[in-house]
């Protein structure tokens, strides 16, 4: 079946049909204005929107014998009867397993109705390629599979407090919920602050989310913190509406709030007036990798000018901004992936030269520690993570183990990937427990891939070998790409989660800060 070849480059050409959108119910029409025009004549804006499916497959069945299949798609609407009704049909797509079709469908979105659909994909014989689509009999061509799914809204709530103007500012917004009717959303948080007070207004607004940022608005109310808190003690829903040009017109749909509570969130600075200290460590890679420190080429090159090489700006910029918050301004530092003079390659050595202490004194001392090392260790490698992890971790934990107001901050810069790749997870997932975060600054122009891979900020937690999983985020980690040309400074991202990840470990152990 299907012996032919295409002129098409790749042989993708397709056949049956032109370019064409799929009308829901209205043969190859354009969507349909006429009732396009007739709902939002009667004040139903936001209640219906057209959307357009564009289709595309992966990874089909090979039907025939010498050439790969001629997939066509058909789309279906299943009532609430089960009845399946064909709204439309793509073109055929020759000799491809993986077709990317070009007639799209056109459908009218309803948001209080749900709409299954099935599509179906078929093998169109060689013998009917000439013949238009809507003509073909779908029992004479071979099924290679189907799939259906629900039209559905993926809504996002914006909470927007009103000013003396009367304009609304956003304050907050919820996550968006993909394909569901009945979404619950994650708690949001709000303070006085922002707001105002508890009696003041606040407009709700709930939308469908459209990926090209024009999100069409399902219904909104207004409430105060006081009457979102009497509503949560109802446990009664509460009617969105949706203005009109005759007016606010009440909807089916209703806002619920399951949880309310307040309580006292103390921030950031709060924890730093109550006597907390930021204690900074730093790691520095000596990996062979970064070319050799005498020539100018390597990113350890020491500049004659003055001009500083892309770890000292990285130990500057952040250690200039975390030093304020540490009383002592000792700081533990240490290289790694090196052969000290006489010894062998060490994953963890002091960097001030000593074998007995690792502190530094201040940024300077740091800058003076680094560059001594580079005339005292021979660059080696590979580049492992866990032994300078487990060592600040080891400091962390010795310092709430005395009951110490301190949080660690450990600044590992590195040119490359890290090799020991799961036992820098276990050393994560571990400290993970501890007062301590850990900022990572990739040099030079490697592929830092897997270093994101540490960084949870998709929402991903860190899994340990033993399958435990990390107890919140404690990795940042950015590229300091351009940094020795001076074109951009990212110590603002690096040092933007500090906080937040500082003050998930105080809530979570219910720690306040000491005035």
């Amino acid at each position: 079946m299907g012996n032919c070849c295409s002129d098409d480059r790749g042989g993708r050409a397709p056949i049956g049909g032109t370019p064409a959108n799929i009308g829901l119910g209205n043969g190859n029409d354009a969507p349909n204005d006429a009732v396009h025009l007739f709902l939002r004549s009667r004040g139903y804006q936001g209640l219906f929107s057209q959307i357009q499916l564009s289709f595309s497959a992966s990874g089909l069945r090979d039907r025939d014998v010498l050439s790969k299949s001629d997939p066509m798609l058909v789309a279906y609407t299943r009532g609430r009867d089960g009845v399946l009704k064909e709204v439309g049909r793509t073109e055929v797509v020759l000799n491809s397993l993986n077709p990317k079709w070009i007639n799209t469908l056109n459908v009218t979105f309803q948001f209080e109705i749900v709409q299954t659909m099935l599509f179906c994909l078929y093998d169109v014989d060689t013998q009917f390629h000439q013949m238009e689509v809507k003509m073909l009999k779908l029992e004479e061509q071979q099924f290679l599979g189907e799939a259906t799914c629900a039209l559905s809204e993926d809504p996002f709530l914006v909470i927007s407090k009103i000013v003396e103007s009367g304009m609304s500012i956003p304050v907050c917004k919820t996550e968006v919920i993909r394909n569901d009717l009945k979404p619950t959303w994650k708690p949001v948080f709000l303070n006085i602050q922002q707001v105002g007070s508890k009696d003041s207004p606040l407009v709700i607004e709930c939308f469908n989310f459209n990926s090209s940022g024009k999100h069409d608005l399902i219904g909104k109310l207004q409430k105060s913190l006081l009457d979102l808190e009497k509503l949560h003690s109802s446990v009664k829903g509460e009617n969105l509406v949706l203005p009109t040009a005759a007016g606010n017109k009440v909807l089916k749909s209703q806002l619920f709030v399951d949880t309310f509570s307040e309580s006292t969130q103390h921030t950031f600075l709060d924890y730093l007036a109550g006597g907390f200290e930021v204690n900074f460590m730093l790691a520095v890679d000596f990996t062979a990798s970064n070319g050799n420190p005498r020539l100018p080429d390597s990113l350890h090159y020491i500049d004659p000018s003055g001009r500083p090489n892309a770890y000292q700006r990285a130990i500057l910029e952040v250690g200039e901004v975390l030093h304020f918050y540490d009383s002592d301004k000792r700081f533990p530092a240490w290289g790694f992936g090196a052969r000290p003079i006489d010894g062998p390659v060490s994953h963890c050595f002091n960097l001030n030269g000593s074998s007995t202490y690792c502190e530094v004194e201040g940024i300077q001392g740091i800058m003076m520690a680094y560059a001594s090392a580079l005339l005292n260790v021979s660059l080696a490698g590979p580049t492992l993570f866990g032994p300078v992890i487990s060592h600040a971790a080891q400091i962390a934990g010795q310092s709430l183990a005395n009951g110490r107001h301190r949080y660690s901050v450990l600044l590992i810069i590195t040119d490359g990937v890290v090799t020991d790749l799961q036992e820098t997870k276990d050393a994560l997932v571990k400290a993970s427990d501890l007062p301590l975060s850990i900022l990572i600054v990739g040099v030079g122009g490697a592929d830092f891939k897997e270093m994101e891979i540490l960084d949870a900020d998709k929402g991903e937690r860190l899994e340990s070998s033993n399958g435990r999983v990390a107890t919140r985020d404690i990795v940042q980690f950015v590229p300091f790409r351009d940094v020795q040309s001076g074109e951009i400074s990212v110590v603002q991202e690096l040092l933007a989660e500090l906080p937040t990840q500082f003050l998930t470990y105080m809530r979570r152990r219910d720690i306040k800060p000491s005035y």
